[in-house]
């Protein structure tokens, strides 16, 4: 039997049925994403296996970076690009042994089964033959950038785009349509990172022209960025996502926050008290935006970033040196939503925690917002980054399934750079149907009402997402 099987992840016979009559025939939402849409627009045909799983320019994947730094790997191998393609492929295949019980291991094996049809287990041994046999599939027309997405059925990409983006590339799919619907979501962390100054007013010139706006003060950014926010919502966009450390709900008048922006035009560093009253009213004034648009608002919450100075300086960002933080979010996220919500501005919004101490705290904040005007308006979404794997997707589940309404859950996303992390889908589905299957089979839920539980777990998979951001 090859190991990625029929019953991979199932382990009772209530979850194969769960998995292979409902969960496995519904489309996919991926309503959040980091695919890039010039990529998709012009129909990358990948040059090899390296590039598509391995590093692509600047970019790669982070969890298979650190995986190859723990084994020893030299960054040559990985950011360096001085090392070949078959090279840097040959060191991933000898650290994909030592990544049993990571989920790198089983989402390598997906890929390489429901991607390439491999269902070899990649080693030293295999690694020629896996390299050669991807290589040649990925010259064929059916492993372009856009086919790889219709192979997986998905219905929706949302990709994630700055306010000063011109979409010029959303555009282009919108004119020539190749089966999935790709749509702009907007994440502006940038317009809020006045901790480097230069940086920061870099960054405004270019939102500024994009809006066609002078921006001189926190009046003339809100009002930049409503612009813009207007123009996403034309080009489809329905949701919102933000990065955070934690909340921030401190309170500040109107005025400080034109003094504190005018510091910063100056080339002043604000101090962390002016940081904090700063993001507590750029976030307020963002999640009213979304809720006069009637968008949805993702908060990812927890990580800290670029923490190893000397790797940071070297290659930048995003190139696998975050971490899970530790700091409290409970009562700034209550303040934060408890003015929303007093002023009838709370938009739909679902709340993801990166540290699993998190898990309850951010499962309670947002049933303490529901207020029945949409079922799940406030949601505890699916395990985030480092926990997005078995024990964090089981965790996730049952904090949800404890504290709330299990069958309201949107899902699934990627997360991810790759046009081929959408087995992960799968993998969620499989974990999904088995937790629940377990529950049947022991008694927990009744067998009886095996029909409403399949509904479920189609809801889960799919239906939930497609109501909840009205797609």
């Amino acid at each position: 039997m090859t190991f990625i099987n029929k019953n991979f992840m199932l382990r009772t016979e209530t979850a194969g049925k769960l998995y292979h009559e409902h969960a496995e025939k519904m489309p996919i939402i991926d309503y959040h994403c980091h695919l890039v849409p010039q990529q998709i627009a012009e129909n990358i045909r990948f040059r090899d296996i390296t590039q598509l799983w391995l590093v692509d320019g600047h970019y790669g994947d982070h969890y298979k970076w650190r995986a190859m730094r723990a084994n020893g790997v030299d960054e040559a191998y990985l950011t360096g690009g001085t090392k070949s393609p078959w090279e840097t492929f040959e060191k991933w295949a000898e650290t994909v042994p030592y990544t049993m019980r990571n989920p790198l291991y089983h989402w390598t094996h997906l890929e390489l089964s429901r991607v390439f049809g491999i269902d070899k287990l990649l080693s030293p041994a295999t690694a020629r033959e896996i390299f050669e046999e991807c290589n040649a599939k990925l010259a064929t027309e059916e492993f372009r950038g856009q086919a790889l997405i219709r192979k997986f059925n998905v219905e929706v990409v949302c990709t994630t785009d700055d306010p000063a983006d011109d979409l010029r590339y959303h555009k282009m799919i919108a004119e020539k349509p190749f089966g999935t619907r790709v749509i702009p979501a907007w994440r502006p962390d940038k317009a809020m990172a006045i901790e480097d100054p230069k940086s920061y007013k870099e960054y405004l010139a270019k939102l500024g022209e994009a809006a066609g706006k002078a921006i001189d003060s926190y009046t003339d950014l809100v009002d930049a960025l409503k612009i813009r926010h207007d123009f996403f919502a034309s080009m489809g966009c329905k949701l919102s996502d933000h990065g955070l450390e934690t909340f921030y709900a401190a309170p500040y008048k109107d005025i400080e926050i034109e003094l504190i922006f005018k510091k910063v035009l100056l080339g002043k560093a604000p101090t962390c008290a002016e940081l904090d009253k700063f993001r507590s009213a750029f976030l307020h004034d963002m999640a009213v935006m979304d809720a006069e648009a009637g968008w949805a608002q993702q908060f990812h919450v927890g990580a800290i970033r670029n923490n190893n100075s000397k790797m940071f300086n070297l290659i930048g960002p995003d190139t696998g040196y975050d971490a899970i933080h530790d700091l409290p979010t409970a009562a700034a996220g209550h303040r934060f939503f408890d003015r929303l919500a007093a002023e009838d501005r709370l938009a739909k919004t679902i709340l993801y925690c990166l540290n699993p101490k998190d898990n309850e705290v951010m499962m309670t904040m947002a049933y303490t917002f529901n207020d029945g005007t949409f079922p799940g308006k406030m949601q505890f979404g699916s395990g985030w980054w480092f926990l997005d794997q078995e024990d964090g997707m089981r965790k996730q589940m049952n904090a949800l399934s404890t504290l709330g309404l299990f069958s309201r859950f949107v899902g699934m996303l990627t997360d991810s750079r790759s046009f081929i992390s959408y087995p992960r889908h799968e993998y969620f589905r499989r974990i999904l149907c088995d937790v629940v299957g377990a529950d049947v089979e022991s008694g927990r839920l009744p067998a009886s009402e095996m029909d409403r539980i399949g509904q479920m777990i189609e809801d889960i998979c799919y239906n939930n997402a497609k109501n909840y951001f009205n797609f």
